[in-house]
């Protein structure tokens, strides 16, 4: 089952277990959102559309994290007259799990774990700059090291005997 939802003037198609990314909404990490736009469902009963909404629809996403967006460059130059200006922006976005999609008599859930790890420390770990976080020692007794043999002493290189009663 999919959905097209509209939120921050865009629409997006959506389905349970994905991730994406919208425009700023109110919310904290590991919050739950209704986003209650809902365009059209789709799924095994066929496709529903609204007018322009579908009455009662809802789409439950979880906010994983809040970012900043790529950085966006403004130059303004008006050529021959010394005019030259240099602005820049950084649009404030969400990245969301779909968790859920309820309307027109259909449901479907996802059924996986949230992991709320920011884009920010995965790119860390993976050029390994993340500090690393110490599990906490376990109390439960463990066998003890067995105690170290010394290691053998290899014999002294003695002269073959055998060899020179041979000849």
């Amino acid at each position: 089952m999919y959905a097209v939802i509209k939120t921050g003037g865009k629409q997006y198609r959506v389905q349970p277990g994905d991730t994406i990314v919208v425009e700023k909404l109110d919310g904290a990490a590991g919050d739950v959102l209704n986003l209650g736009q809902v365009l059209m469902l789709g799924g095994d009963k066929g496709v529903t559309l609204g007018a322009p909404l579908i009455d009662g629809a809802t789409v439950a996403a979880t906010l994983i994290e809040t970012r900043k967006g790529e950085k966006i460059k403004i130059f303004k130059k008006t050529r021959r007259q010394g005019y030259r200006r240099t602005n820049g922006h950084r649009q404030m976005e969400l990245v969301l799990r779909i968790m859920g999609i309820d309307g027109a008599g259909q449901s479907a859930k996802w059924d996986g774990k949230v992991d709320l790890t920011t884009k920010a420390e995965i790119n860390l770990r993976a050029r390994g700059l993340a500090p690393r976080v110490e599990a906490a020692p376990v109390e439960a007794e463990a066998p003890k090291p067995a105690a170290k043999k010394a290691p053998a002493k290899k014999a002294a290189a003695t002269p073959d005997t055998d060899a020179s009663t041979e000849a």
